[in-house]
């Protein structure tokens, strides 16, 4: 069949552009690699932010395509348009819409003799948020273990993802994701702790930062978590000794007894007496004059709803002897001062008084 005219003409376009199609196709299919003088790709690694946009440069050969008349020359990829000029295809994306992109420089000879070099392009996007947790939710109890948790949304590539876990401004340890996903994902990082007492209203938190290397923005991209206060409940921790040293006192003197710990939720105190006595107010117990009866042991428990502990006074009151050691040292003194007069006074009479009188008797 003959065709002329206008659909001659348009038959024959659309039958060469059926063979290059087709020649077109079948190359790209056959791509050699490993050829030596293959396309030279600038850069040679592509990063860029979804929705920016992006180019590389390739230049085809330096003499196998030659001449240019007799190869083809192009970049092919799903975004984007290449320009060719010459043995040189600048490739130009207007907007990163696509996640998974491999742009293929190439070259065909009239020999149909194809070399290809692959662009590796990493389609990146910041996490949308990340938010910290504590696992089970507070309030804490000491020396429990406990998961810290890191929950990252919507972040692409996840697997360039590392997660930092912080304990005020000391880092706990990192994780990293094995996902190799190529598309944005939502992921929960978590880390093992054992809390302690010290954690009470400390903050944690985390931070992602997204490593893409030297291509990729510098410094990486980091995003960080709100902090959160620890509450951690732990049992009285005494601040006097369990076991004091035995307390002596007399009787009539006032006793005061102090018994202090720390602990969360607060402490709270009771005691234990000998006697009715004395007056109770939380960490201290006063006697204005103690007796007798107040001798004994005296028990303070100390407790809050993680545990309990006791301290234990040993207390002695004595008989008050101080006003008859006053009275017998008086009596003495007293007998003292007699004898002294008895014998101050015999000794006047025998050395002055007695030998005067004996003289006047003579006269």
């Amino acid at each position: 069949m003959k065709f002329t005219g206008f659909l001659g003409i348009m038959v024959s376009s659309l039958i060469l552009f059926v063979v290059y199609s087709l020649t077109f196709f079948s190359c790209v299919s056959s791509c050699d690699y490993s050829c030596q003088d293959k396309p030279v790709i600038t850069p040679s690694r592509l990063v860029v932010k979804f929705g920016d946009p992006a180019s590389a440069t390739c230049v085809a050969c330096q003499q196998a395509c030659l001449p240019l008349d007799e190869s083809i020359i192009s970049m092919e990829a799903s975004l984007g348009y290449p320009d060719v000029n010459g043995t040189k295809v600048t490739w130009t994306v207007d907007r990163m819409t696509e996640w998974k992109l491999k742009p293929k420089c190439y070259y065909t000879t009239s020999a149909n003799v194809q070399c290809c070099s692959d662009l590796p392009v990493t389609v990146y996007k910041p996490p949308e948020n990340v938010s910290f947790s504590i696992i089970p939710s507070e309030p804490l109890t000491e020396g429990t273990k406990v998961t810290l948790q890191c929950d990252v949304l919507n972040v692409v590539p996840v697997a360039n993802l590392i997660v930092t876990f912080y304990r005020g401004q000391t880092p706990l340890g990192q994780v990293k994701s094995n996902d190799a996903t190529k598309e944005p994902v939502n992921e929960t990082f978590s880390l093992s702790y054992n809390t302690r007492k010290e954690d009470d209203g400390v903050q944690f938190w985390c931070e992602a930062k997204l490593e893409l290397g030297a291509e990729g923005p510098q410094p990486p991209l980091v995003v960080k978590s709100e902090e959160v206060n620890a509450t951690v409940y732990y049992g009285p921790q005494l601040k006097v000794p369990a076991d004091p040293a035995p307390i002596r006192i007399t009787r009539g003197e006032p006793l005061h007894l102090t018994c202090l710990a720390e602990g969360n939720p607060k402490p709270q105190y009771s005691w234990t007496l000998p006697s009715n006595k004395g007056h109770r107010s939380g960490t201290d117990l006063k006697i204005d004059s103690a007796g007798v009866q107040d001798r004994g042991q005296y028990v303070c428990t100390v407790s809050n709803n993680v545990n309990s502990v006791i301290v234990t006074f040993n207390v002695t009151v004595q008989e008050n002897t101080q006003p008859h050691e006053v009275g017998g040292t008086v009596a003495a003194v007293v007998l003292l001062l007699i004898a002294v007069a008895i014998a101050v006074a015999a000794a006047l009479y025998i050395f002055y008084y007695k030998p005067r009188k004996m003289r006047e008797n003579q006269l």
